[in-house]
This record gives C-alpha cells, structure tokens and sequence, in this order.
C-alpha cells in the first residue's frame, strides 16, 4: 500500500490513474458485454477518490475519471471528430468532479458506520443526477448511461420497468459503493454488507410483484438492412437494394416493413417517382412501409429526417419530423463559436431542422406504432411518451454506418431493449447496416440480430403487450427521488455548518468575594 501511495504522489501519475479508473465501466456495455463487471467497476475509482489528500484532489480526481469515461465510451468518434472528440470528453468529465469531491467527503479516513450508511444512498443520487445533466439533448444526450450495461440480465430488465434505467443506475453505483467499503474499510462491513442486502431485497421484491407484460396479440413485421453501399450514386443504388429486399417479402404475410434511417435519400413529393416504386412494394407485400426519408423539404426549408409511412397509394400522410439532433453529426451546437470543428472532423456542415412533436401512426392491420429516429432510442422520455400515447410497438430507424467497425453498432441495438423493457412494448432497431434488432414487451430478443456484414430483409414475429409498467405510469421517479435526497443533505450539510460556526456561549461571570471570602450582596 505504502508503494502505490508513493506512486500516486504524483499529480500526473494519480490523473492518469483516475482517468483509467473511470474507463473501467465501459467494459460492461457492447461490445465487451462483461456486464457483472459494472457491479465493481467503480471501486478503483472510488477508492483513489477517497485517498485524496485534499477535496480539490478530489475534484480533480472525480473530473479525470469522467473525461476517461466519457472518452472511452465515446472512442469510436476519434476518427470523424478527431481532436474535438478529447475536448467534448473533458468538458462532460467534468461533471464528476463535485461527485469525486463528494465521495472524500463520505468515504476518507475512517468513516463512521452512519457515513457509510448515508454514503450508499448520496453517492448513488449524486451519480444519477450527473447522468440527468449529461442526458440533456445538448449536451450529448444519454449515450452510455450506467445502468445501459445491463440490458441482457433479465433482473435488470425488471427493474427497467419499474423505474427505467436510472433506477438500475442507482443500485449499480450503491453496490460499487458497498464493495469499495468492504474493500477499503474493512470496521464498516456491517452497513456496507447492509447495503447489499438492501439491494438484493429490492431486486428480489420488484422480481416478485413488478407486473409481467399480458401478451393478448402478434404481428408480423419485416426489416430490412441494405448493407454498406459505397461510391457515386449510392443513394439511388442503396433504394434499389432496399427495393430489391422488399420485394423478396412477398407472400410472407406480413403486417408492417421497415426501412432504416436515411433509406430515402430524397423528398417524396420532389421525387414521385420513388413514391410510386414504393407504393408498389406496399401493394406486393400487402404491407405498409416506414421509410426514413433525409433530404430537403420542398414545402419547407432546410434537411430533414422524417419517417414516412408509405401505403398502396403512396404515402398515406403519416409523417414524423426528427426531434433530437445528434451533436456535432446532425448540427453543430452554438455554430458561431464551434464551427470551427468542421476544419478537423466530419462534423455537420449544415444543421437539420428539428420536429416539434412525436407522433403516434396508424400503420394498418390496426397497429399503432411510435417511430424515432436513431439517436432518439437512447431516450427513455421519448418512448415512455410514445406508449403513453397509445403505440404498440416502437421502433427506432438508425444507421451507424460510419462508424460500422467499432463498438457503436453493438451498442445502440442494446439500448433498444431497455426501452422495451420501461414501456412493456416491443421494439424494432431497424438499421440500414447493423446491428438490427428486435426485442419483446420484457426487453428479451426476438430472433437474431442483423450484423455488420449482412444484406438482407428478415421477418419477426412480435408479440404486443396491453397493459402499463410502473415506468410508463409514474415516469422517472428515481431521478426525483435523488434530486430530495441531495436537497435533504445539503439542508443537514449547511445546519452542520451553522451550528460549527455559532460561537459558543461566555460561561456565567463568577460573584465577586469580599475580603472574609463571602459572595458580596447587592446593596452592600
């Protein structure tokens, strides 16, 4: 121990070591997938972060180990955005550093067996609200969220349910939480096993009582993934491979075919064309078709990426406008003072316009479905309003194409069953060249994924769920439920403080004695 503290006495040298620390969790997400590694991923980090010297150490070491998370879990942006990709991690890093500060403050020394205790509850609020600050669209959005990682374990899934992906959030951090103590003070074993145990409970209860998905129909809805199309002209050659698939599809009975994000590379109304070889389709199939059409409007201005619903008569009116932007890829936040990232990386050179509302479409055979585009999947506000609003199943038109050989494909098809699990509606991760998934009104797979190297259409049977999780019906309770317990310290916190800075009182002036020793009278 001695050795690593002296190694550690360098600033660079503990920076470094934070920054590798705070990359350790995203081993547990896709590809990697070591999703029982999320349960102690956080305890180097947490155990540098309470050897601190200092709280602005702390500070420093809690920012460190969020520019290494948001830099690994964003890697695979280095080659489009090149240098700005390290500027993005550093500004979100630093969102940890009041959370490294925090842990010091809890966890340094020789904590009490009541700051443990109120460790495993602050800790894990402090974490969910940095997660509530970085999902904000204009930020990034909610890429990489903790609880993301356990989108295959059917507890967590459960759990999704009940209080979406932050509630999964939370009891990750407060288990890495426990674990460091066990770890690191081993005289407060008892709250920190508590806390385990409190955790196991809670999984167990929700396990128990949550309410499981009334499957009551099906229906048989295809997708189709074009594969990688390259060279001049790839718009045009990308839709006659999407039609070619299509085609395929017929006499196979289904009841909705989908295309992924960007599959039209111009407007219907501009090109009737294409609106009518698509209407065909729709007439071979027997099926209507979501299409994702991004080009310029010609009854607006500006580029748009909308879904578009597209029958035996042409488009049948249904049209949804993409809502949330990707940074930096879709449109460059505050251009005046960052346009310059154009100059260094496949940045957006102009911005798309934005949609102003979601919308729920009638897509026949009396399916309701409740379309988003890519990025939008990482959202659980989005599909919670979707399937609020009456959408059976929910499906998200992505592509990931530029970045078709790293860790981002696997990763965004993954999301989609979480969002599955928090709504109790099937989900459709329609790409146009990998990772297509589809996943059930729990979050489990539906068939096999569609991967990187593949050109194909595939047909899945989906089953559809009545019925409304706890997610769905009360929203995203965990996060206000943090948002109390930081205020509830924070009041304590500041009448700790008060009562230390309140001078104590004069103790009572002793009576004066007179010469014989006796306390002297008034009057005399």
């Amino acid at each position: 121990m001695k050795t690593i503290s002296h190694w550690l006495a360098s600033p660079w040298r503990r920076s470094t070591a934070a920054a590798l620390a705070g990359a350790l969790p995203v081993l547990a997400f896709p590809e990697p997938s070591l999703w029982g590694l999320a349960y102690v991923a956080l305890v180097p980090w947490i155990a540098l972060l309470r050897s601190a010297p200092t709280g602005k150490r702390a500070l420093h070491d809690g920012w460190w180990g969020g520019f290494g998370f948001m830099l690994a879990m964003h890697h695979w942006l280095l080659p489009n955005l090149h240098v700005f990709t390290f500027v993005i991690a550093a500004l979100l890093g630093a969102l940890w550093a009041p959370w490294g500060w925090l842990v010091r403050r809890f966890l340094a020394g020789r904590p009490s067996a009541g700051r443990v205790a109120a460790a495993l509850v602050v800790l894990p609020s402090g974490w969910l609200l940095i997660e509530l600050i970085r999902s904000w669209q204009g930020l990034g959005g909610p890429w990489g969220v903790l609880g993301s990682g356990q989108w295959e374990v059917e507890p967590a899934l459960r759990l999704a349910s009940v209080g979406g992906v932050w509630l999964i959030s939370f009891l990750v951090v407060a288990v890495n939480v426990a674990a460091a103590v066990l770890v690191t003070v081993r005289r407060a074993w008892v709250p920190a096993a508590s806390g385990l145990v409190a955790t196991a409970v809670v999984t167990s209860a929700v396990w128990v009582w949550s309410p499981r998905p009334d499957i009551d129909d099906r229906v048989r809805i295809a997708v189709v993934q074009p594969g990688v199309i390259q060279g001049v002209g790839k718009a045009d050659r990308r839709f006659d491979r999407e039609e070619q698939l299509t085609r395929e599809l017929a006499g196979q009975d289904v009841d909705l075919v989908v295309w992924g994000e960007s599959s039209v590379g111009y407007d219907l109304d501009d090109r009737p064309g294409f609106a009518r070889r698509l209407a065909a389709l729709s007439r071979e199939t027997g099926a209507n078709i979501l299409v994702n059409v991004d080009a310029r409007r010609s009854d607006k201005p500006g580029i748009y990426k909308s879904s578009i619903l597209v029958g035996p008569d042409g488009p049948t009116g249904a049209r949804y406008d993409k809502m949330r932007l990707v940074p930096f890829g879709e449109y460059i936040p505050f251009r005046s003072l960052l346009g310059w990232a154009t100059s260094v990386g496949e940045a957006a050179a102009e911005d798309r316009r934005r949609g102003t509302q979601q919308v729920v479409m009638d897509a026949g055979h009396g399916l309701r479905i409740g379309p988003m585009v890519c990025f939008e999947s990482a959202f659980s506000d989005m599909s919670r309003n979707l399937a609020d609003h009456g959408a059976e199943v929910l499906i998200a038109q992505s592509a990931t194409s530029t970045f078709q050989q790293s860790w981002a494909p696997e990763q965004h098809a993954s999301l989609a069953a979480l969002r599955a699990a928090e709504t109790g509606r099937p989900m459709v991760h329609a790409t146009l060249t990998g990772v297509s998934a589809v996943y059930g009104p729990s979050g489990q797979r539906i068939g096999s994924w569609l991967g990187t190297s593949v050109s194909t259409s595939s047909v899945y049977e989906v089953p559809l769920a009545g019925g409304t999780t706890p997610y769905v019906r009360f929203g995203e309770w965990p996060v206000y439920a943090a948002l109390l317990i930081m205020a509830a310290w924070c009041v304590s916190e500041g009448v700790r403080t008060l009562r230390l800075r309140r001078p104590a009182p004069e103790p009572p002036a002793r009576p004066a004695r007179t010469a014989h020793g006796s306390p002297a009278r008034p009057g005399r």
